[in-house]
């Protein structure tokens, strides 16, 4: 086990939990994990591992990325880039996940991100958005992102909710079992319960894109005006949407997300909806 330094700051690696089914977002997740959606033109895998970048945390040595469902997509994806764990039993759930990694983690606190959680930030880079949830960390109690609850929204925390990121430290790792439960039971509510939680509010923009209407609106707030892949090719008409690479885009989208190689014919007209390849057109609603 890694042994800090006394007076020194507590060392800090990433997880970043990609294991999901992602059942909410079917069909579209039939195929592909939900960690490997794409955002505004970028998987949101490749989201997280940025943000964690932005922090000084990157490669296998210091970032973990576990998977079950359509694993080897996403082994195949970060291969290289962070330390991959592959739940062959089936998803852990987000306890269990990080529980798997205990042998890697070795007495480190570790950051802790859902793969399908959306961020942005205007006014600040990747990863420097999240940084207070590291600043002057004693290495003891458990952090977590939040923004406000919504009107009549319960189970939150202190009347926030959870915005995609925790820090954990080591004293609650090493207690997680290896089995399928969530953190909300094995650290949140603990911490809470021994007022070791720490509720750090996140000032930018924040989606759990798990369902159609989230995974677009998520799509929607990376496009802006509109977002289309210098691989896209575009005859038709494309408003406030987001155009994949290898896209064709020969009809008429708006607020749409036509995924990497999908296609809208002549004569189509889609709103609000996600295309992805092979014609699979899933709306929002």
């Amino acid at each position: 086990m890694t042994a800090a330094r006394p007076g020194a700051a507590p060392e800090i690696c990433g997880v970043v939990l990609a294991a999901g089914e992602g059942q909410r977002l079917r069909p579209l997740t039939a195929s592909v994990p939900k960690a490997l959606c794409p955002v505004g033109n970028l998987p949101l895998l490749d989201h997280a591992l940025r943000r964690l970048a932005g922090l000084g945390l990157s490669g296998p040595g210091q970032v973990g990325v576990n998977a079950a469902y359509l694993a080897d997509q996403v082994v195949a994806h970060a291969t290289g880039r962070a330390h991959l764990s592959v739940e062959l039993d089936g998803p852990l759930g987000t306890s269990g996940g990080v529980a798997r990694l205990k042998s890697w983690i070795d007495g480190r606190g570790v950051l802790v991100g859902n793969a399908d959680a959306y961020l942005a930030d205007p006014f600040r880079e990747p990863g420097k958005d999240i940084a207070a949830l590291l600043s002057g960390w004693s290495g003891d109690t458990v952090r977590m992102l939040t923004k406000p609850c919504r009107p009549g929204e319960t189970g939150g925390f202190s009347g926030h909710r959870f915005a995609g990121f925790s820090l954990i430290p080591w004293r609650f790792v090493a207690g997680l079992a290896d089995r399928n439960t969530d953190l909300v039971r094995t650290v949140w509510r603990p911490a809470e319960a021994e007022q070791a939680l720490e509720l750090i509010g996140y000032e930018g923009f924040y989606l759990d894109t798990g369902t159609p209407a989230l995974y677009l609106e998520a799509n929607l707030h990376a496009a802006g005006a509109g977002l289309v892949d210098p691989a896209a090719e575009v005859t038709g008409a494309a408003m406030e949407s987001v155009i994949g690479a290898g896209a064709r885009v020969a009809g008429s989208v708006t607020r749409c997300v036509v995924w990497p190689g999908a296609t809208v014919e002549p004569g189509e007209s889609l709103s609000d909806v996600i295309r992805a390849p092979g014609g699979l057109t899933v709306p929002a609603a």
